[in-house]
């Protein structure tokens, strides 16, 4: 795998975190929303939820694109990466707490990406 794919790999997992925070942020500010089916609609075009759906959109496009380029089984394990992403981010974003358990589970997943990484040309 090139660099340039690895590259590609982890701003779609970037892309789909920040997706996911936006999606996090929007239902903070929002009530009620499931009571109703208007609540659930006017919550998919509220700015924070549409933005999020939209980078998912850019995400799933760039991914096809990694798909066309790099195996499978090498670029989703890689893509794993956002459990790390999204666990700091939870925390600095949102105040969740972070604790040692969940430091060492995202260090298994990076020690388990980087053996993929390391060993994907072979």
């Amino acid at each position: 795998m090139t660099p340039i794919n690895f590259v590609l790999i982890l701003v779609n997992t970037l892309i789909l975190v920040s997706g996911q925070f936006l999606w996090k942020y929007g239902m903070m500010k929002s009530g009620q929303i499931f009571s109703s089916l208007l609540g659930i609609l006017k919550l998919l075009l509220s700015p924070y939820i549409l933005t999020g759906l939209i980078l998912y959109g850019a995400a799933t496009v760039l991914w096809l694109f990694i798909l066309s380029k790099v195996p499978l089984s090498v670029a989703y394990p890689i893509q794993s990466l956002a459990y790390v992403f999204a666990l700091f981010g939870a925390y600095f974003l949102f105040g969740e707490t972070l604790t040692s358990w969940k430091i060492a589970g995202v260090l298994l997943i990076v020690a388990g990406v980087a053996m993929i990484s390391v060993h994907s040309g072979r």
